[in-house]
Parts: C-alpha cells; structure tokens; sequence
C-alpha cells in the first residue's frame, strides 16, 4: 500500500484537519497557515499547529483555548510535519504557495499519494488550494463533512472524510484551450491536446471527452480534404450530432459518393471554397488565395470537361478559339492554364458561365497578378489580409453567383454551411459540457 502525504490548510475550526490525519494516517503533512496579521498584530492559524501549551478552543464559543495544537492532537511527531505562510485573503498568493508545496512535495515524496484537504481553511485560503489541487492531476481533493442541524456548521462529533469528486472539472479545465482552438477552426490542434488528455474514468464525462476527440479527429481530416475519414469518424456519432450538424453530414456524404455521381464534383468546389475562407480566418492568406486559385482552375476544368467534352490538359486544335494561348506539352498536347481555360469557356459553354468567363476576364487577371507574386507561386510577397479582401470580395460577388448557378444546373442544389466553430456535445445540441 503506497504511503500518503497530507496537504491542508489551516485557518478555521481545528477539527477538520484533525479528523483528516487521523483518517489517514499520513506519512507527512505540509500545513498552509497565515502569519501574524500585519495589522492588528493577532496570531494567525501557524499557531494552531506551532503554539506552545494550550492554543486551540475545543468549541468557539469557548472564553480561552483548553487544547495542544494539532501535531499534539494527532501524535504527529517532530520531522513528519511542516508549516508553509500564505496570504489570508490573497487568492493568487494562496494559488502560488499552494502549487510551489505540491511541487515540492512530490519531489520529496515521489512514491507518495499526495491527498489536498481544504475544509479547514479560510474561504480564501481553501479556494486557493482547491484551484491548486484541480491544476494537478495526480493530486486527490478531499472534504471533511458530517451531519448539519443548520447553514453554521458540521455538529462535532459526526465528522468524517470523503473524496471530493473533481474529475469532470479537471477533465474540462484540461479541454478549454483544445475547445477554444475550434473558434479558428484549429481541429488538428484540438485533436492532438484531447490525444493527450487521459481517458476519465467517468462514463458520463468519458463520453463528452471521446465525442469532443473524435470530432476534432474527422474535421481535421474534412479540413484535409480526406472526406472518407471523417464521414466514417462523424458517422459513428450520427445520434449525437445528427440534430445539430445533418446539413453537414448530408455534404459530407455528398463529398464521399462515386466519381461517377454528377453531384460530388460540383460538391468539391463549393467545399474547396469554404476551406479557403477557413485558411484566411487564421490568417494563412497565402493559402486562402493558393486554394481560390485552384478553385477557378478546376471550375473551369469542370465546365469544359462536362458541359463541352475538353480536358485542359489535352485540348483538340480545332477547339482552341481565336486568341486563346495554349501551350503545347514534351509529348505535343495543347493545354489550357486557368486563364486560358475560361477563354475557352467563353467560346464552349453557354450560360452564366460563358457570361462570367466574358465579362470578369479583366478583373480575374488583376487578382491572379496577385496569387503569382506571392511565395507559393512565382514570387516572394507574402499575401495580407487587404490582398484577401479584395480577392475574397470578387469571388464573393462575382464568381460564386455562378458557381451556385452551374452547381444547381448540375444537380447539387445545397447551400452547405461552413465548418463548425464549437464541438458538439452530449444531446448535439451544441454548447460547452
């Protein structure tokens, strides 16, 4: 049976902390107590524990004290206990001295179960421990508490030991930053911190945690475009999730159906542009504009590919209209590059396409200058938030008009909403646990 050290504070009734020591039997006992008040000059708790003869008043409403102090009480012997000063009424000083003893203590006691009491404190002093104890995972709270017969006070007598129960508050004080990384859609981070959280041994707080892991899990593999992964993860939770997320799982299915289905393709461009609004949320304006860029290539690609029979990467010469440049590749194709694909839209397609492809061809050349001066292209500027904005404006007002247009004429008639920006919990219906 591994030995036990004990941490309590000291700053109220006595009898707590007796009954804890006694219970336990501790191998050593690190006391927190306040000095003398700086102001009045009374004695603080240390006396409880280091005041010679008799210090302590058995009841509170005695007139003088008829009791040793506590060591006395409990038998502790000389070496097998200490006294730390905190602040009576300093919470960020009880916080620290409380965290610098745990710290401390496990490194004297290291085989040693290390067991937080705060029932005997002041208020202060006992959220102080209580906020350093749920900061340290391997170090167990415990109350003493017994039978009320008011609002006052535990009756003497009845006292004993018990566990405070603090999993669920450790478990979600540990998720809060992997929870907040979602707000920037950052579901690879949140995924790798709920990795390194310890499965609770709770069901009901193990299913909040395994939901919020695995949903990081499949949104990073969405926001990676391996849709299979996450649909296979999300579908697991379809009880859980469905009320609140069915819009995105019927995209999501949407996005893993045969190749052959004339539904997908269009679903992955509307699905490439929502990822590059997400690029730019975090600020990767480089990558935001990289995936716009493929988005008006592949738009194009697909328009031509289905609507007029043309693969851009190996145009028929008598396809190519008049002013369009195609460049021949080592083995002799005519291929199209993205500007060149929507002059040969403009000529092939007909509709909202053809009409985007004649009327935006000035103003898309502006905003590629800027894709190929940056660093993931032919140049080395780095892309800023006032480039985004106005390549984000046009396609916003310009291109995706069409795009809708083309989608719907296709056979993909949803509007799919962006990511979500919080995890699912408990019911799906959304919300921290």
């Amino acid at each position: 049976m591994k030995s036990l050290v004990l941490l309590c504070t000291v700053g109220g009734s006595h009898q707590p902390i007796v009954t804890s020591i006694r219970e336990l039997a501790p191998e050593f006992v690190c006391f927190l107590c306040t000095d003398r008040d700086p102001a009045t000059g009374n004695p603080g708790s240390r006396v409880q524990v280091e005041g010679k003869g008799l210090v302590i008043k058995a009841r509170h409403e005695d007139l003088k004290p008829t009791l040793p102090n506590i060591p006395e009480q409990t038998g502790l012997a000389e070496g097998s206990y200490e006294v730390r000063a905190v602040p009576a009424d300093q919470l960020d000083g009880v916080v620290e001295s409380a965290l610098r003893a745990i710290g401390d203590l496990r490194r004297k006691f290291p085989n040693s179960d290390l067991v937080a009491d705060y029932t005997g404190g002041t208020k202060t002093m006992t959220a102080g421990l209580a906020i350093a104890a749920l900061e340290s995972p391997d170090v167990a709270l415990r109350l003493v508490t017994g039978a009320r017969g008011d609002l006052l006070k535990v009756h003497d007598g009845t006292q004993s030991g018990a566990t405070a129960v603090a999993e669920a508050i450790r478990l979600r004080r540990s998720m809060a930053p992997y929870v907040a990384a979602w707000a920037q859609f950052g579901y690879a981070a949140a995924a790798a911190g709920f990795r390194r959280i310890s499965a609770p041994g709770d069901p009901v707080i193990r299913a909040e945690w395994q939901i919020a892991r695995d949903t990081s899990i499949a949104f990073d593999a969405w926001d990676r475009f391996d849709h299979v992964s996450a649909l296979s993860l999300l579908g697991i939770y379809r009880q859980r999730v469905g009320k609140q997320m069915g819009l995105l799982l019927t995209f999501l299915e949407t996005l893993c159906l045969e190749d052959s289905d004339l539904r997908k393709e269009p679903a992955r461009l509307l699905d490439l542009w929502l990822n590059a609004e997400r690029r730019a949320q975090q600020g990767r304006f480089d990558d935001a504009v990289g995936r716009t860029y493929r988005l008006l290539e592949w738009t194009a690609q697909w328009l031509l590919r289905t609507r007029a029979g043309i693969h851009t990467a190996d145009v028929p010469a008598e396809k190519a209209g008049e002013g369009v440049r195609l460049n021949p590749n080592r083995d002799g194709r005519l291929q199209a590059g993205l500007y060149s694909a929507w002059q040969l839209v403009a000529c092939h397609v007909d509709g909202p396409a053809a009409a985007f492809a004649r009327e935006q061809a000035d103003p898309m050349l502006d905003h590629l200058k800027v894709r190929n001066a940056s660093i993931l292209a032919h140049g080395f500027t780095p892309i800023g938030a006032t480039d985004w904005a106005g390549v984000h404006d046009w396609v916003e007002r310009a291109f995706l008009p069409m795009l809708k247009q083309e989608v719907r004429s296709a056979g993909f008639r949803m509007d799919p909403p962006q990511l979500p920006q919080s995890p699912p919990w408990k019911d799906g219906s959304g919300g921290e646990p």
